[in-house]
C-alpha cells in the first residue's frame, strides 16, 4: 500500500483503518488488493510496534468479514507478540485453522521475551503434539525459557531434542545452548558446546566469557578473550562489559586500563552498563580516582551507576565519602535496596557505629519495605566489628527475616577478632548445623579456642572436621606482573623463584623487626613453640606475594596483591611495617575489602 501524498507511513495506516468497509471491499483487484493493503498496514505496525493502530487494522479486517490467510494471520501473531499483547496474539493463534512453524515460534518467542517461560514451554509441547516440526529459531526461543529451579533439566531435554533432530550444531541453537548452560552455571557443558560449534562469533565468545566470569573463573575468561582477540573478531559492548567483570575479579589494573583504552579508541556509542562496569573494575583495582572520573564523565547515570560508586567507597572504608555521595544522589534519583545496603556497608567498614545505627533506625521507620536480611546483616556486622557481640546476637534473634549463613558467619568472625568464646561457640554451632560441610566455620571456631589457649578444644574441632571429611579452603594470594598472574599458597613449594623468595622474606623479617615489628603468635592455630609459630606465620601466602612484589617491581611503585580469604592480624601488621621500612605503597584486596598501606598505616584504621 502506497502512503497518501504528504502522509508518513504510520499515518497511512490510520487512514486505512478509517476507510469504510464498503470502500475496502470495492478496492481494485478484490481479495488480492485487500491482502496487500492489510499486509502493508500490519507490517508497518510490526516495525513501529504500534499496538493501537495494529488493533484498528485487525478490527477493520473483522468488520469487513475478511478472513486473513495463513501468512497474514501469522503477521498478526507477530505484531501482537512484539507489542507485548500476548493474550491477543494467543487468540489469533488459537483461531487459525492451520499454523505454520513461524506462527508457533512467534508466540513462543513472545512468551519467552515477556518473562512467561512456563507458557512458552507448554506451547512448545503443544506444537510438537500437533505434528509441527520446530526450526532453529523455535529451539532458540524455547531455550531462553528454561529458567528457575528446573532450568538445567529443561535445557538438557531441549538439548537432547536438538541432537536428535540435528539442530545441535546450528549456529542459533548452539549459541543459545551455550548461553543457557553458562547462565545456569554448568560451565563444563557450556564449554563442550562451545568447542563443538562449527563456527564461532562474538556472541558465542561473549556468552562463554560471561559464564566463566559469573562463576569467578576470571583467568579462564581472560584467556578466552585473548583467543577472541587473536582471531581478529570485533568486540561489542557486551563483550567488553563481560571482560571488565572478569578483570574486576582479578583486580588487574594493567589489563583494565588497556581495555578502557581500547574502548575509547573504538569510539563505541555510550552504553551505561559498560560505564558502570568500568566504575566497578577500577574500584576493585584500588583506583577510586579513576572510578570517579568515569562516573563524573557520564552524560547520564542510572541507580546502578550511583550504587557502583557508593560500593567502591564502602569497599575502601571511606565512610565519609559514602555519606557525601549518598546525599548528592538523593537529589537526583530515589535510593533503592542496593543503595541502602551500600551505605550501611560503608558505615560498617568505616567504623561509624552510631551514625550507621541512626541511619538503620531511619530506614526501619521510613523505608522498611526496602529492607531485607542483607541490611540486617550489615548492622550485625557493624555491631560485631565494634565488639558489641551480645547486642548483635540479640538483633539476629529479633530480626523479621531468617538469618542467613552470611549473617551468622559475620558474627562468628567478630567473635574471633574479639576472642569471645561464649558467643563464638553458640554461633559456630548454628553454622555447623546449617552447613556442616563448610570448613571455614570449624577453622574460625578453632581460631577462637587457640587464641584462648584452649588446645584440647582445638584438637576436638580438628577431629570433628576429619570425621565429617571437611576440607579447609587453602589460602592463596596473587599478583600480576608483566601480564602474568603469579599465585602463592601458604608455605609455597612450587613457585619457580621459591628459593629467592625464602631468602628475601627472611631479610625483610629482620629489617622490620629491627623497626619494631612484633609477630602476633595468636594467629597460629597449632600448639607449638614460639619459634615454630614464627616460621608458620612467614609462610602465609600474602607475605610471599608481598615479598615477590618487593623483588620484582620498580622502587617507588605500588605493590598490588589480592587474597581469597581475609587477611590475618599478623600479615596486616607485616604489611604496615614493610610500607614504612621500604617506603612502598601496598594495595591488598582481601575477601572483604581493600587495605592500602603507606608509611606504616592502613586506610582501614586497623578496623576490619
Amino acid at each position: 500500500m502506497l502512503a497518501p501524498r504528504g502522509l508518513r507511513p504510520l499515518e497511512a495506516v490510520v487512514c486505512l483503518v478509517r476507510r469504510s468497509s464498503s470502500a475496502v471491499a470495492a478496492l481494485p483487484g478484490g481479495a488480492a488488493a485487500r491482502f496487500h493493503d492489510y499486509d502493508s498496514a500490519v507490517t508497518e505496525c510490526v516495525e513501529r510496534r504500534a499496538l493501537r493502530e495494529g488493533r484498528q487494522v485487525h478490527a477493520r479486517m473483522l468488520a469487513a468479514g475478511y478472513r486473513p490467510a495463513l501468512y497474514l494471520a501469522t503477521r498478526l501473531v507477530i505484531m501482537y507478540a512484539r507489542c507485548g499483547a500476548l493474550d491477543d496474539a494467543r487468540n489469533v493463534l488459537d483461531g487459525m485453522p492451520e499454523r505454520n512453524v513461524v506462527s508457533w515460534t512467534a508466540m513462543i518467542s513472545g512468551y519467552s521475551q515477556n518473562k512467561r517461560p512456563a507458557e512458552a514451554l507448554e506451547l512448545f509441547i503443544t506444537m510438537l503434539r500437533a505434528g509441527c516440526e520446530p526450526n532453529e529459531f523455535t529451539l532458540s526461543s524455547v531455550l531462553t525459557s528454561c529458567t528457575g529451579f528446573q532450568g538445567i533439566h529443561q535445557v538438557k531435554q531441549v538439548h537432547a531434542f536438538a541432537v536428535k533432530t540435528n539442530f545441535e550444531l546450528q549456529m542459533f541453537v548452539g549459541s543459545s545452548l551455550l548461553d543457557m548452560y553458562a547462565k545456569l552455571e554448568n560451565i563444563q557443558e557450556a564449554q563442550r558446546v562451545f568447542d563443538m560449534l562449527p563456527a564461532r562469533d562474538v556472541v558465542s565468545y561473549t556468552a562463554i566469557i560471561s559464564g566463566y566470569t559469573q562463576l569467578g573463573l576470571d583467568e579462564e575468561a581472560l584467556d578466552l578473550f585473548r583467543q577472541l582477540y587473536n582471531e581478529g573478531m570485533q568486540c561489542n559492548q557486551v563483550t567488553f562489559t563481560a571482560l571488565l567483570n572478569a578483570l574486576s575479579g582479578l583486580a588487574s589494573m594493567d589489563y583494565g586500563k588497556q581495555v578502557h583504552g581500547l574502548i575509547l579508541r573504538k569510539e563505541l556509542p555510550f552504553l551505561m552498563a559498560l560505564q558502570n562496569s568500568l566504575i566497578d573494575m577500577y574500584s576493585k583495582c584500588g583506583k577510586l580516582l579513576y572510578s570517579k572520573r568515569v562516573f563524573d564523565s557520564m552524560p547520564e547515570r542510572s541507580i546502578v551507576s550511583w550504587n557502583a560508586m557508593l560500593t567502591g567507597y564502602g569497599r575502601h572504608g571511606l565512610a565519609h565519602e559514602v555519606v557525601q555521595l549518598f546525599r548528592s544522589m538523593c537529589k537526583e534519583v530515589k535510593p533503592d535496596s542496593v543503595t541502602l545496603l551500600a551505605v550501611l556497608s560503608g558505615y560498617s567498614h568505616g567504623g561509624l557505629v552510631d551514625e550507621g545505627l541512626d541511619m538503620f533506625d531511619n530506614i526501619v521507620n521510613e523505608q522498611s519495605t526496602l529492607l531485607n536480611a542483607e541490611h540486617y546483616g550489615c548492622v550485625i556486622d557493624l555491631l560485631g566489628r565494634s565488639g558489641q557481640l551480645q547486642r548483635a546476637l540479640n538483633l539476629i534473634q529479633k530480626m523479621p527475616f531468617k538469618p542467613s549463613r552470611a549473617i551468622w558467619g559475620s558474627l562468628l568472625g567478630a567473635c574471633r577478632v574479639h576472642a569471645n568464646v561464649h558467643v563464638g561457640e553458640l554461633v559456630a554451632q548454628k553454622l555447623i548445623d546449617i552447613e556442616p560441610e563448610n570448613a571455614g566455620n570449624y577453622v574460625i571456631l578453632s581460631n577462637i579456642y587457640a587464641a584462648a589457649g584452649m588446645w584440647k578444644d582445638v584438637l576436638r574441632v580438628r577431629k570433628l572436621m576429619l570425621k565429617k571429611t571437611v576440607i579447609k579452603e587453602p589460602g592463596r594470594s596473587w599478583m600480576i606482573l608483566d601480564k602474568v598472574i603469579h599465585t602463592f599458597h601458604s608455605t609455597e613449594r612450587f613457585h619457580p623463584r621459591k628459593e629467592d623468595i625464602n631468602t628475601k622474606i627472611k631479610e625483610i623479617y629482620d629489617a622490620i623487626k629491627a623497626a619494631g615489628f612484633v609477630p602476633d603468635l595468636s594467629c597460629v592455630l597449632h600448639d607449638v613453640d614460639d619459634e615454630q609459630k614464627e616460621c608458620i606465620l612467614l609462610g602465609h601466602s600474602e607475605k610471599l606475594a608481598l615479598t615477590f612484589g618487593l623483588m620484582t617491581t620498580p622502587s617507588g611503585s605500588t605493590i598490588r596483591v589480592m587474597k581469597n580469604l581475609r587477611i590475618c592480624v599478623d600479615c596486616h601488621n607485616f604489611a604496615k611495617f614493610v610500607s614504612k621500612v621500604y617506603r612502598r605503597e601496598i594495595s591488598l584486596r582481601d575477601k572483604k575489602r581493600f587495605h592500602i598501606f603507606s608509611e606504616g598505616a592502613c586506610t582501614c584504621g586497623d578496623y576490619w
